[in-house]
């Protein structure tokens, strides 16, 4: 069956919604720098501080359109999303604010990258929206930034090098952060915290963030693996020989990172395996002191994720906003330049071949980098479409373009390479 609303012409390739954001902006520095021939143009609340940035952006951009469009006006976001192949969004808390502009690309037939990392918003999306997005041909992908990219792409390079290799699937399968220099963004934050009040006052959502399967297409189908803990306090050497002497402790973000990851299984056909794990952690070197930082990191983790999911609700909102970093916000060009970080994720296949893929990119990881990795899947959604899954509905970066990042990133700055251990 063809997808005509997807694939009929449209005024523009790309829109980039909330380009007035922090983010946004970044997103739209970026592609104004490599956008490559892509038709875009700027979509938020306020048509001054669009023409704003778009001033800001030099030559390139000094043509784009822009376009007034707001959430809580869901014609507006119906209209834009008539105009594109394209929408990227950085307007969060998504669970807040994204669900309108997922509807207007679902019944648009219009493609659609966003930069959340709310387990719940991306449920509420598969239930609402994923059939009529299959219908119409969209495809609807979240976790298009530092959250879930790295995550779900070197797993997705590790299959595709198993699978050349003719090693079988992939079995119990690791990502450590390695190195991480840079702030938490102020959107990040922002979700975090609404994720954890929904979760304070809903026990169903906290059943559903609790649930390693949460975003499956299918959760009896699912493997029974046992205990698969999102805050592991572990000897290195217990994730991979080569992490002897290193000890790990939980990320912050691997929650929604590793729920991705499994959908992207899932969507794939099962394609990395039925007996398919995957847990994430974040290596905190090897020093004396290294086991209890690691001992402290996964406690500290385990108690804000449990005590915010239980008692968020009876803080006053006030009182967070006053304390926490505000979305929009973010660090000096300076910080963001000199902010980098790597990743590296060990698999072990069915045959037994031990493979890493490392990962890593220069940046701040909240800001400039996930702007690259967000502006390169508006791109490769764009312009790449020969080498885009034939999925559509609501889905992961691997699952929806997996094939096509890989061929992206090398000329993006963001190095990602795969090693057989054995």
């Amino acid at each position: 069956m063809g997808h005509p609303g997807n694939e009929a012409d449209r005024e523009f390739d790309i829109v980039v919604y909330g380009a007035t954001g922090f983010v946004g902006k970044l997103t739209a520095a970026y592609l104004a720098a490599a956008g490559g021939g892509a038709r875009i143009a700027l979509a938020g609340r306020s048509t001054d501080r669009l023409l704003s940035v778009r001033d800001s952006l030099g030559e390139a951009a000094q043509s784009w359109p822009l376009i007034a469009a707001d959430a809580s006006q869901p014609s507006t976001l119906n209209a834009l999303a008539a105009r594109t192949r394209v929408v990227i969004t950085t307007v969060g808390p998504y669970l807040r604010y994204g669900l309108p502009l997922v509807a207007a690309c679902a019944a648009a037939g219009t493609d659609y990258a966003d930069l959340t990392g709310e387990p719940l918003f991306i449920r509420r999306a598969i239930d609402l929206y994923h059939k009529q997005a299959a219908d119409t041909g969209a495809r609807i992908v979240h976790a298009c930034g530092f959250d879930s990219i790295p995550s779900d792409l070197t797993v997705f390079a590790l299959y595709r090098q198993a699978e050349r290799d003719g090693t079988g699937q992939l079995g119990d399968t690791n990502y450590v952060v390695r190195r991480f220099a840079g702030g938490m963004s102020g959107g990040t934050v922002a979700s975090m915290t609404e994720l954890a009040r929904e979760a304070s006052v809903d026990p169903e959502a906290r059943r559903l963030l609790n649930d390693p399967y949460t975003l499956t297409p299918d959760r009896s189908a699912e493997p029974e693996l046992g205990a698969q803990p999102d805050a592991r306090w572990r000897r290195g050497r217990d994730v991979a020989p080569e992490l002897d002497g290193y000890w790990v402790g939980a990320f912050a973000m691997a929650i929604p990172n590793s729920r991705i990851v499994r959908r992207s299984n899932a969507l794939l056909g099962y394609a990395y395996g039925r007996r398919f794990e995957y847990a994430e952690q974040m290596s905190l070197g090897r020093s004396i002191v290294a086991p209890v930082a690691a001992a402290m990191a996964t406690a500290g983790n385990v108690a804000t994720i449990q005590l915010s999911s239980r008692f968020l609700d009876r803080v006053p909102s006030a009182l967070l906003e006053r304390v926490l970093p505000k979305p929009g916000t973010g660090p000096s060009e300076r910080t963001r330049e000199q902010g980098h970080y790597t990743v590296e994720t060990y698999t072990t296949t069915s045959t037994g071949a031990r493979y890493v893929a490392r990962m890593s990119q220069q940046g701040d990881p909240g800001y400039k980098a996930t702007s690259v990795m967000l502006g390169e899947s508006g791109l490769a959604l764009a312009m790449d479409r020969d080498k885009l899954s034939d999925l559509r509905g609501v889905l992961t970066p691997a699952a929806a373009m997996g094939d096509a990042l890989l061929a992206r990133f090398p000329a993006a700055g963001v190095s990602l390479e795969v090693t057989r251990l054995n």
